[in-house]
């Protein structure tokens, strides 16, 4: 079954005060391109997400979140009561001192000096971590739906394309007689009209001939380009994660278009081989996307 590398999965869990959100995109890669934004309470289990997600989607390029939501907050910051009625007092000492005017916004001047907030850190408990691993598998398994239901997709394109090189390749056959027979009549006219000038070994020339037009034919690229579009389908149906062999494969098949081409010598039957290449380009651009 094919599944495509794109995907997105997005998933909830509250704990609390929070509300912890886990979202998962991914796009085509040829290896695995992880990157990842935990938020700070979070960040000792990275490694142990990376390896999830690895193990779970194999490759492509793929952006991991996991964070608070702003309704909530992972750490309670509060004011300092004790420094501040400590700047609160020497200020009001020097003001007396120097005879300088108190300012007016107090609390605006006060909560700007140092140490006049504190921060308390709440630490990651384990049923609250257990709560995350779950929305982290509901986005990943929401991913993978997404991959699975674009990977359909891809298969009808790959089986539409393959298909009608299949047809190309029968239609190449009409031309195949009438090429070899006007190659034949266009030498035996140039040999017609030698001959009145000059002699020659006949059975040479005989020889030669055979072999000339042995190497127009193109009956061996016909089978190995049919085996191989039967193969691309077989894959396609049977392998997990085809993606990168069904690069190769789509690189087999270009060659023996590009030498059925190259032995042609018909303008008919370049037409058609120019069609299969298109068919061709169509199907290695959209491998790129298969997982």
């Amino acid at each position: 079954m094919i599944q495509s590398m794109t995907g997105f999965g997005k998933a909830t869990c509250e704990y609390g005060n929070k509300k912890i959100v886990v979202e998962i995109k991914s796009l085509n890669s040829k290896q695995l391109d992880l990157s990842t934004r935990i938020s700070g309470l979070y960040r000792e289990k990275e490694i142990e997400i990376r390896n999830e997600i690895a193990q779970q989607l194999e490759r492509g390029k793929i952006d991991f979140a996991l964070y608070v939501d702003n309704s909530s907050r992972e750490s309670v910051t509060q004011i300092n009561q004790t420094v501040i009625e400590s700047y609160y007092q020497q200020i009001s000492q020097l003001s007396d001192n120097l005879g300088i005017e108190v300012p007016t916004n107090w609390f605006e001047v006060l909560l700007r000096l140092p140490d006049a907030l504190k921060s308390e850190t709440v630490e990651l408990e384990d049923q609250e971590w257990e709560e995350i691993k779950k929305a982290i598998s509901e986005a990943i398994k929401q991913l993978k739906a997404f991959r699975i239901q674009e990977g359909k997709s891809l298969e009808n394109v790959f089986q539409a394309k393959i298909n009608r090189i299949g047809e190309l390749l029968i239609e190449i056959e009409p031309y195949e007689a009438e090429r070899v027979d006007k190659i034949k009549g266009r030498l035996e006219e140039n040999l017609q009209s030698l001959s009145e000038k000059i002699d020659y070994d006949k059975n040479r020339l005989e020889q030669e001939l055979i072999f000339y037009i042995e190497k127009l034919d193109v009956n061996e690229e016909k089978v190995r380009l049919r085996n191989h579009l039967n193969y691309f389908l077989e894959t396609m149906n049977h392998e997990k994660s085809p993606g990168k062999k069904l690069g190769f494969i789509a690189q087999e098949i270009g060659r023996e278009i590009n030498t059925l081409g190259s032995k042609s010598n018909h303008s008919e039957m370049q037409k058609i081989v120019v069609k299969m290449k298109d068919q061709l380009e169509q199907i290695k651009e959209q491998v790129l996307n298969a997982l």
